[in-house]
């Protein structure tokens, strides 16, 4: 594997799909079927915050991910909150952690108190601190929205 890549989008729409999915678009990782994948990284790969994905491949494949999203309703008076945070090892095997609700600052605490104790469940050393990437939709008043964070995982694969 080369890459996981970070990458966060944002959008509002009439329908709560619509505009998940139109999140999706902004993080451009919309074309793929994505596959969830826990919350443990590799120790080979590279990570990149991309803020927008390359290329990952053909339309349709599948893409391994982890993810965090979020949708508020019309008129909702919070926004859709995504946040995903990381910590890698030293031996470069990590953790990332998925939240999301409609309060940035509990999106993040949260975030930082799951790595924690998935650092304390294992016997590895981890010398950094984590980063959190969190991504807002605010609302409006006739529209859905939603945010997205996604840990894409290399390139996508054929599915058949």
């Amino acid at each position: 594997m080369s890459t996981i890549r970070v990458a966060w989008g944002s959008a509002t729409s009439p329908t709560a799909i619509s505009a998940y999915d139109g999140a999706l678009a902004a993080a451009n990782v919309h074309n793929y079927n994505l596959i969830t994948l826990s919350s443990v990284i590799p120790a080979e790969p590279s990570l990149e915050e991309v803020g927008i994905a390359p290329d990952l491949g053909p339309a349709g494949q599948g893409l391994p991910v982890v993810q965090s999203h979020e949708t508020v309703g019309p008129g909702s008076d919070d926004p859709a909150v995504a946040g995903l945070g990381w910590i890698r090892s030293e031996s470069g095997h990590g953790l990332f952690y998925e939240v999301s609700g409609t309060d940035p600052d509990a999106v993040e605490a949260t975030i930082r108190e799951g790595i924690a104790d998935g650092q304390r469940l294992r016997d590895w050393t981890f010398d950094s601190e984590p980063t959190v990437r969190i991504e807002t939709a605010e609302p409006e008043p006739d529209a859905f929205a939603a945010a997205v964070v996604v840990a894409a995982y290399g390139h996508s694969e054929s599915l058949l």
